[in-house]
């Protein structure tokens, strides 16, 4: 199991849809992928879609005040959005989740009004399936780390105590 495709269409930076494929590296390796590029290019907002598409609901945690400051809101040239939507495709030849399904896509759409929902390979479902699927398959909230803008600096300055 393995994230193969991330798609952005209307995030935070991402007006337009913007699509990321990932390899797979050798089955015998263990493989890393990293995202880099200069200050104000979009790598703190990529690792926040996949938070928010995973289902964090803490908007301070996305760096963020209120759900529609995750929706571009447009600049010079380009007209603000109606939604934000992150969807994540996972390969699942390994049958790790308990689906019937060689790839799992999940998605997370909000639109400017409020409406927002889930979909699981283009199904409405809820965060609760969601979660579940995910905490079956061993990718729980305690399983798996999304480094955000800054986030470093306070695991280093921080006491044990804080740590903990």
């Amino acid at each position: 199991m393995y994230l193969s495709r991330l798609e952005l269409q209307g995030f935070k930076t991402f007006p337009k849809k913007t699509v990321l494929e990932f390899q797979p590296g050798d089955k015998n390796k263990e493989t890393l992928t990293v995202i880099v590029g200069p200050n104000g290019s979009g790598k703190s907002n990529i690792a926040d879609a996949i938070r928010w598409c995973l289902g964090e609901q803490s908007m301070k945690q996305l760096r963020g005040k209120k759900t529609e400051d995750i929706i571009f809101s447009g600049s010079s040239g380009k007209a603000r959005s109606g939604f934000a939507e992150v969807s994540l495709t996972i390969n699942n030849e390994d049958k790790a989740m308990k689906v019937d399904y060689a790839e799992v896509t999940i998605t997370r759409r909000v639109y400017r009004d409020g409406d927002a929902e889930y979909l699981l390979n283009g199904k409405r479902v809820r965060l609760a399936d969601i979660q579940l699927l995910l905490a079956e398959a061993g990718v729980g909230q305690r399983t798996y780390s999304v480094i955000g803008q800054g986030m470093i600096d306070h695991v280093l300055t921080s006491s044990p105590e804080e740590r903990k």
